[in-house]
């Protein structure tokens, strides 16, 4: 018995220092791992629960930035920025719906090494891999809307 919760000891130390790992030491992600496992709620925005656009919403406010209240919205914020040149802060946007049409339904936060932190409908807040087969083809753009002297105080590593 001992062994085996020696055993399930080390993996849950293991497996938390792995998660951790996805976040650089900054602000921001600061700001994000404190809400990692908040339930999803439909038009949340506190960290008793939170849609997509309600966590992206708080996380920035805490950076003292105003982003508009739903994803579609602040897929207009900011400057587009390419796939290729997303740095941590910045935007990432879906279409979810199905359709895959280019409308956007769903939001979420670059925190770099092809990771993204979103509320997920069915986890809560998350981090996924941009690239995972789901999210990859239903990229639709990405937006910065940190500017330098924001991204230098809240998410370039500390």
């Amino acid at each position: 018995m001992k062994k085996v919760t020696a055993l399930l000891l080390g993996l849950v130390l293991m497996l938390a220092f792995q998660a951790g790992s996805a976040f650089a030491d900054s602000k921001l992600n600061g700001y994000i791992d404190g809400v990692i496992g908040t339930p999803y709620k439909s038009g949340g925005t506190t960290a008793r629960g939170f849609d997509c656009s309600g966590f992206t919403t708080y996380v920035f406010d805490k950076m003292g930035i105003d982003l508009p209240r739903t994803s579609s919205s602040q897929a207009k914020s900011g400057i587009k920025v390419a796939k290729s040149d997303l740095q941590p802060g910045d935007l990432v946007f879906f279409d979810t719906v199905g359709g895959n049409n280019g409308s956007v339904s769903h939001v979420g936060i670059y925190i770099g090494g092809g990771k993204f932190a979103h509320a997920s409908l069915s986890r809560g807040v998350v981090t996924d891999k941009l690239g995972s087969s789901y999210y990859e083809s239903r990229f639709v753009t990405a937006r910065r809307v940190l500017d330098s002297e924001a991204f230098d105080k809240f998410a370039s590593a500390q």
